[in-house]
């Protein structure tokens, strides 16, 4: 192995330290206290080396979501059952969606809500967006008509993300999470 090589896998290396640093941080304590200062202490290098991998908290805030929507297309696969898309189907991978959100508030604060700098639904917007968006589409496509696919899982995804940001602030009671999945699979998946 050549000097390159190896400095070019410590610096993907140091990389992944900083992005699971920063994701660790932000689970524990929130995103406000994932500051560059705390990200190169607890990395142990300094702020400069940290600089040489992102300009900004926007492009680590990025890079974490970046893992979280790879991590949340793996979920929605996972949760579609074999054989053809049908309501049990929707509402798996609708579960799976709030499921994924409820576990991993601070990763997907950092995927929807905090200003990351990914592109969305344009030519640049990075494989792992448009894979759990993909995942988001399959079990739908079936029911929307053809010229409104798009459209249709975004207002599904509108409305699960909603579902997601009200029972997180309190605003609906947990405790009628999963009737409020059954009514909306039940509005977008007529039998």
């Amino acid at each position: 192995m050549s000097v390159r090589e190896r400095k070019e896998r410590e610096r993907a290396s140091r990389r992944r330290m900083i992005v699971s640093t920063a994701r660790k941080l932000a689970e524990d304590h929130g995103w406000d206290a994932v500051t560059t200062r705390r990200l190169a202490e607890r990395i142990e290098y300094s702020q400069p080396v940290l600089y040489s991998h992102f300009r900004s908290k926007k492009e680590i805030v990025g890079a974490v979501a970046l893992e979280g929507f790879a991590e949340l297309a793996i979920a929605l696969r996972a949760a579609v059952p074999e054989g053809p898309a049908v309501r049990e189907t929707v509402a798996a991978v609708a579960r799976a969606y709030t499921d994924f959100a409820a576990r991993n508030s601070a990763l997907y604060d950092a995927m929807f809500s905090l200003d990351n700098g990914l592109p969305f639904a344009g030519e640049a917007t990075p494989p792992p967006l448009r894979e759990a968006f993909q995942a988001l589409l399959d079990p739908l496509v079936d029911h929307a008509h053809p010229d409104e696919s798009g459209l249709y899982v975004d207002t599904f995804w509108a409305a699960l993300h909603g579902l997601v940001i009200l029972t997180r602030a309190g605003r609906l009671p947990a405790d009628h999470a999963s009737d409020r999945i059954t009514l909306l699979v039940s509005r977008f998946v007529p039998r």
